[in-house]
């Protein structure tokens, strides 16, 4: 299989931390959304990724380099996998081999 090689500008959020508590606004329900960094980050992810048509199928491996501004933030690719679904790979239960880099 021929690999994917792309690169995408920008600090990914960290998907654990990326949640925000907000009020429905009909309902005033209390829901969990997204932060800004993460809807952001997704934002310019969609315009950076490219896409495979068709997406790949079966069990994948995965390899990237995360850069992040400072050391502080923790190696989280969860949501780098979140938005490749569907434009790289159908899902991503598919990848079943990880190699990120800090």
């Amino acid at each position: 299989m021929t690999p994917v090689v792309f690169t995408v500008f920008g600090e990914p959020a960290s998907k654990a931390n990326s949640r925000k508590i907000v009020r429905h606004p009909g309902t005033q329900r209390p829901m969990v959304i997204k932060s800004q960094k993460a809807r952001d980050y997704l934002r310019d992810f969609e315009k950076q990724c490219p896409v495979c048509d068709p997406p790949l199928e079966g069990e994948l491996a995965v390899t990237m380099t995360i850069y992040y501004a400072s050391r502080r933030p923790d190696l989280d690719e969860s949501l780098i996998l979140d938005a490749m679904q569907g434009k790289i790979y159908v899902n991503d239960r598919q990848v079943r081999e990880k190699h990120v880099f800090h």
